[in-house]
């Protein structure tokens, strides 16, 4: 499991090769304690499969705001560089799992049918 921040955000986890879970969450919140266990746990039984990073959305703004987090903890699942589905506030671990397994099996299929987001887009002249 990999520590990225609102610089690293991009190199780490949306040009990696693998599919990445990402834990978006801050330190003062009670349900990403309690999740942390098992999130750590998938990152090593997926280790091969798919990489499991955190952002502390209370110091990495951007990125948070980039991605609509609203609340933590907030799951996000990459595939090539999209994200393709999430899970908000306090799931169960087993669910969180079963969406990691989903993700595997149908996660580029999604990617086969969105739209890239072009970030060199602003919306000014």
């Amino acid at each position: 499991m990999i520590e990225v921040d609102d610089r690293t955000f991009h190199d780490q986890v949306e040009k990696a090769k693998l599919p990445v879970a990402v834990m978006f969450y801050t330190p003062t919140c009670v349900h990403c304690r309690a999740m942390a266990p098992y999130y750590a746990q998938y990152a090593q039984e997926y280790r091969d499969k798919v990489l499991f990073a955190r952002v502390d959305v209370s110091v990495n703004l951007f990125t948070g705001e980039r991605y609509g987090v609203k609340g933590t903890p907030t799951f996000k699942f990459f595939c090539q560089g999209r994200p393709v589905t999430e899970l908000v506030g306090a799931v169960y671990p087993a669910i969180l799992k079963r969406t990691v397994d989903e993700v595997l099996v149908h996660g580029k299929d999604c990617i086969s049918t969105s739209t890239e987001i072009d970030y060199d887009i602003t919306g000014y002249a």
